[in-house]
């Protein structure tokens, strides 16, 4: 598996939902929620439009740990996601399928819709996982507070977060920058 990075400019950010959004809104939508709620893959692709529709928050059992979590939907999501299942059925899932009846797009289809994007645009280290690393950093960017962070990816310590945000690749390259013997 690839190490991925968080996407660290709000231009590049806006720049891949538009990519995103040239091969259709579900794509978008993908992306979109990825990196404004910090749900892992797994989590996203198996939401159906009954999680989202007339709520506030987000409940799920994650799949991963099997811990339930709860997570706000912001307004600006909020209106986005209303705007994406507008025609959609209660048992939909959020990001269907061609294949099949009612199937989830598969973790692999995601990694192929997000890569494509980021390789249009001439970007490196992108995966799924890069969804979430950039809620993440951007959520300590925004609000320094590393516990609440920790608490919402159920880390084992600040430095694991700290880490997986890529704070600590960034304060690494910045003591190295201007280091020269």
């Amino acid at each position: 598996m690839k190490y991925v990075q968080p996407i660290r400019d709000r231009e590049i950010i806006q720049k891949m939902k538009n990519e995103l959004l040239k091969k259709g809104l579900r794509n978008y939508m993908l992306f979109n929620i990825g990196i404004n709620t910090g749900l892992r893959v797994s989590d996203i692709l198996n939401l159906k439009v009954d999680d989202v529709r007339f709520k506030s928050h987000i409940f799920i059992v994650e799949q991963k740990t099997g811990k339930s979590k709860r997570i706000l939907i912001n307004a600006n999501l909020k209106e986005d996601i209303d705007n994406y299942i507008y025609n959609m059925s209660e048992n939909e899932y959020l990001f269907k399928s061609q294949k099949g009846i009612n199937s989830s797009i598969s973790r692999v289809q995601a990694y192929r819709i997000l890569n494509e994007a980021a390789n249009t645009l001439g970007l490196c280290e992108i995966g799924t996982h890069t969804m979430r690393k950039t809620f993440g950093y951007w959520h300590y960017k925004i609000y320094k507070d590393i516990a609440i962070l920790q608490d919402i990816f159920n880390h084992s310590s600040p430095s694991v977060t700290l880490k997986y945000i890529g704070i600590t690749d960034d304060i690494k390259d910045k003591t190295i920058e201007k280091f020269y013997l």
